[in-house]
């Protein structure tokens, strides 16, 4: 928690994101692109983040991940 706060203060605002890279086949997957199969990576820092290509926009938010879950889920069962 303490780090998250220290993050929060000083750490990187995540401006300038890299080209969104998708991996397929066997390849070893990153966590961030484990959800959508695709991320972009901070280009400051290097954290990655899930990135929605359908919408064209990181997804970052705990809010948001629900929503994509549950939307994949209900075309999944459709």
């Amino acid at each position: 928690m303490v780090a998250k706060l220290i993050d929060v203060l000083f750490g990187c605002r995540h401006s300038r994101y890299s080209f969104p890279v998708t991996i397929r086949g066997t390849a070893r997957r990153p966590q961030a692109g484990a959800l959508t199969g695709t991320y972009v990576a901070c280009l400051d820092c290097g954290r990655e983040f899930r990135y929605d290509w359908q919408e064209m926009k990181v997804i970052t938010s705990q809010f948001e991940r629900r929503e994509y879950v549950a939307s994949l889920a209900t075309k999944h069962a459709a």
